[in-house]
């Protein structure tokens, strides 16, 4: 049932926009990275940022089409502070270089909404299964490198975009993750993905929040029209298809910027949302042996490519 928040006086439901959220907000001296910014939902959510006050880093892959889309939100919002670092998610040596490049002493927010879906089994510069290698490790080693500047903010948060998707698997199989080229499939790769997100995220709250760090995660909306099918030609067409019936990206960003602006981080902290309002996640989500032993994993491979670096 819609609700209302008293402070943001906007009802938050399916049809509640990014844009009416921040029409009242105030977030300048706010550093907020946003991954995946160049298109669909992380560009929407980069550019109300940006129209609010905030100094958005938009993090992307593509240097010309990261940097179209810096131009594009300083035209709409002339004043903004809006700028393009270059990121590879894929890439242990790209984001190390995105962490060494940003100029920020402090960063009051980091979404990580990049994400991918990929039709046939593809691996990272690391040799991993692109999907969860972009969407689950490339996120961790960022988050693990950015921490020391995310708690030096007043009330720093962490917001993981993830989606429905993450209730299949119904278990995270250990054994199989991430996939190999000989078990892969898109969807398998992608709830797999998107089930990490919420595990990880849950596993910051509880690691974190005693020096003052808030992370939650994100259903944006089911198929919002973006880009993250570009790997697969059925998959745009499909997004083309159901535009008429889906949600647009102001919408669809709407969530993830509620998170990020609520000011009561009581209302956030370590809860999976979904239409500006508080979801029920999978029971493997919110499992924190699971989350506790996933961070482990991905600790253990962090520690190893950084050692390889060093």
């Amino acid at each position: 049932m819609p609700t209302q928040n008293a402070k943001l006086q906007v009802k938050l439901n399916a049809n509640t926009s990014a844009s009416e959220l921040v029409a009242s907000e105030d977030l300048r001296g706010q550093v907020i990275i946003v991954t995946g910014a160049n298109t669909g939902i992380g560009f929407e959510t980069a550019r109300v940022l940006a129209a609010a006050g905030a100094r958005v880093v938009l993090a992307c892959r593509s240097s010309t089409k990261g940097q179209a889309a810096v131009d594009k939100i300083l035209q709409l919002h002339a004043k903004s502070q809006a700028e393009y670092l270059s990121l590879d998610l894929s890439s242990v040596d790209s984001i190390i270089a995105f962490t060494t490049q940003l100029k920020a002493d402090k960063i009051d927010t980091l979404v990580c909404n990049a994400g991918l879906f990929m039709p046939t089994y593809e691996k990272t510069t690391q040799g991993i299964e692109k999907t969860v290698g972009v969407c689950h490790y490339g996120h961790f080693l960022l988050t693990r490198l950015l921490m020391p500047r995310l708690l030096k903010a007043a009330s720093p948060r962490v917001v993981m975009v993830s989606s429905e998707a993450h209730r299949s698997p119904n278990t995270l199989d250990f054994e199989a993750f991430p996939l190999t080229q000989n078990n892969f499939g898109t969807l398998k790769a992608y709830g797999q993905a998107k089930l990490a997100n919420l595990l990880m995220a849950n596993e910051l709250q509880r690691r974190y929040s005693d020096q003052g760090l808030t992370a939650c995660s994100v259903h944006p909306g089911n198929l919002v029209t973006t880009d993250i099918g570009r790997g697969s030609l059925l998959t745009r067409a499909l997004m083309v298809l159901i535009s008429p019936f889906t949600k647009n990206v102001d919408q669809g960003a709407a969530t993830t910027v509620y998170c990020v602006i609520e000011k009561d981080k009581e209302l956030i902290a370590g809860r999976y949302y979904s239409h500006c309002q508080s979801a029920i996640m999978s029971r493997e989500a919110s499992n924190p042996e699971v989350a506790g032993k996933l961070w482990a994993v991905s600790d253990a491979w962090a520690d190893s490519v950084m050692a390889d670096r060093a």
